[in-house]
């Protein structure tokens, strides 16, 4: 059995769970075994029939009324529970921050190893090969994982989605006890970002600001710009975000989150090596800096020299105009 976990956050299974779910799915038929998802939380029954259209066999719920909000040590309890009473060959997880926080605390407590941030995953001789970026995605480095299960996190926006659809796949409920002192710690409270913010991990399409912004005043002309492109959103260097100009969430880079969208603008940045390495996977770069010794021009598919002040609200213009017609 290959294994892809179902992340969920208000209610609903996030994108990047189902392209991990999913490449589980196409990685289980290359090894000819079974695939399924797990599911953690509470009362998460209502989501299996949206997992079985992305082609999992099982979907087995395991179920806390302690596991409604995220811990990572109630959830990584019952994931290591859950691997040596299934024992499945691989399990993959998205490489979200909570993934990226909970993969490795299950490889962990297995004893096992760990590919990270992967972009290509291939079934070779009943094995699987991982290919990650390395040296801030100026190369890539192939391995395989000589431990059972073989635990790896996915890179969003990389692998596709399969709609496989079909018959209701077969769900498993299993309630599971929590033992006192295993959660330290208990959320008290979530703060949410607007109902309009999506997460650059889940954006096809991002908006990134940096210090040649100015000042946090002037991440409304991204917003601006992000709502008349669907699936868009704002993003951060870490100068801007280490100003206090907007929030964590919104910062890309090797101390921020890794993105790969279809579209990667990148205003008033300058190309910091570490927010190169964020963002190496994104299909097209556009860049707009005054300098044009920029860094970032040395990645960028497209750069416009020019103050970031004159030409984000012409690019604007022209997007109006497009809608217009």
């Amino acid at each position: 059995m290959i294994a892809g976990f179902g992340e969920t956050r208000d209610g609903k299974i996030r994108t990047s769970s189902l392209e991990a779910l999913s490449e589980a799915r196409r990685k289980a038929s290359d090894l000819g075994v079974a695939s399924a998802a797990v599911l953690v939380g509470h009362g998460l029954e209502g989501l299996a029939a949206e997992l079985s259209a992305y082609g999992a066999g099982k979907i087995i719920c395991l179920d806390s009324p302690a596991l409604a909000s995220y811990s990572s040590q109630g959830y990584s309890r019952v994931l290591c529970d859950f691997v040596r009473d299934h024992s499945p060959a691989a399990l993959f997880f998205a490489g979200s921050a909570l993934g990226r926080d909970l993969a490795p605390r299950v490889a962990a407590g297995l004893g096992v190893g760990l590919a990270s941030d992967c972009t290509r995953i291939e079934a070779k001789a009943g094995r699987l090969e991982f290919t990650r970026p390395i040296y801030a995605g100026k190369a890539f480095l192939s391995l395989a994982l000589s431990s059972t299960p073989q635990v790896a996190t996915l890179r969003p926006n990389v692998f596709p989605v399969l709609e496989a659809g079909g018959a209701l796949a077969e769900v498993i409920t299993k309630k599971v006890d929590i033992p006192d002192g295993v959660i330290k710690g208990r959320v008290v409270e979530v703060l949410k970002e607007p109902a309009t913010e999506i997460d650059v991990t889940e954006a096809e399409v991002i908006i990134s600001g940096g210090r040649g912004l100015k000042g946090p005043e002037n991440f409304a002309l991204l917003r601006e710009l992000a709502a008349l492109i669907p699936r868009s959103a704002v993003g951060a260097s870490r100068s801007a975000v280490d100003s206090g100009w907007i929030g964590h969430q919104h910062q890309v880079g090797q101390t921020g989150k890794t993105v790969s969208p279809n579209l990667y603008v990148a205003v008033g940045i300058s190309g910091a090596i570490q927010h190169l390495a964020g963002i190496s996977s994104s299909k097209f770069i556009v860049a707009v800096n005054k300098d044009p010794e920029a860094p970032i021009f040395k990645v960028a598919d497209y750069g416009i020299v020019g103050d970031l002040f004159e030409v984000i609200p012409r690019i604007k213009d022209e997007l109006r105009k497009i809608m217009e017609k």
